[in-house]
């Protein structure tokens, strides 16, 4: 997709972290952009600063766990700029703990937001495309699909679900003119161990000793070594305008 200005994108998670980033250097290259989040507050701060830098944008509040409301940012999107060229299905949280101790509400929540989000947005868009012949699906999957860590496993079996779905996805789009992505960050400086904030009131959050220690620890290692997530951006607008598959926001990563 080498000429990106005009086209319409898709961006879930968009309110901070990598689809923030995502959203604003879409935006830079003249796309017009769609931004989706669960967090009302944000997401409205964020179409506002864009537009304030003379964006094209619209945000649609949704909470991605559900068809319903993916189906209605679908709507919505074709409602207000009549196409959809490219969309990144982004929108991610984490529950840490023994794969014991983690409740199974938690394990549905993290499945519905992780992969089954990605599932539902798939769904929605691809037969749009490919009715047009054209666009591009980018899904945010983790280092933590290539290779599992201690103390948050349905996040590793969610983003496993994610590399395995748009391996799948790659392959059934060939000669459909619709590109496919697989972004695969490591350390990065999000909020992502504070994905909590969102967790429905009557889902179990993180439990245990493990799980103390996992956010604790992860949280200054993002801050300490995570990459910003305008580098992640740069990233995927290179792979939507080059059609490259496998995005891996560290080198070493190549080899696992």
């Amino acid at each position: 997709m080498d000429a990106l200005k005009g086209r319409v994108a898709v961006v879930t998670g968009a309110a901070s972290g990598i689809g923030l980033a995502v959203a604003r250097a879409f935006a830079a290259e003249g796309v017009r952009v769609v931004l989706a989040d669960i967090e009302r507050d944000a997401l409205a701060g964020a179409v506002e600063g864009l537009q304030r830098d003379g964006h094209d944008v619209l945000g649609v509040p949704t909470d991605v766990a559900t068809l319903e409301a993916i189906e209605h940012l679908r709507d919505r999107t074709i409602e207000h700029y009549g196409r959809v060229d490219i969309v990144h299905n982004n929108a991610g949280v984490l529950v840490a703990g023994a794969i014991e101790d983690i409740a199974l509400d938690a394990w549905r929540w993290v499945l519905d937001v992780d992969l089954w989000s990605v599932v539902h947005g798939v769904r929605a868009f691809l037969p749009i495309m490919k009715a047009q012949g054209h666009g591009h699906i980018v899904n945010t999957a983790s280092t933590a699909g290539l290779q599992a860590g201690a103390g948050i496993a349905p996040y590793n079996v969610a983003k496993f679900g994610v590399v395995a779905l748009t391996e799948t996805l790659r392959l059934e789009c060939e000669g459909t003119g619709v590109g496919v992505s697989l972004l695969c960050p490591g350390a990065v400086d999000t909020q992502i161990v504070h994905a909590e904030r969102n967790r429905p009131s009557n889902v179990p959050g993180s439990a245990g000793a493990i799980a103390e220690r996992f956010t604790a620890g992860s949280a200054r290692l993002l801050k300490e070594q995570g990459i910003a997530p305008s580098a992640v951006a740069a990233l995927v607008v290179d792979a939507v305008r080059t059609n490259r598959f496998w995005v891996l926001t560290h080198p070493a990563w190549v080899d696992v």
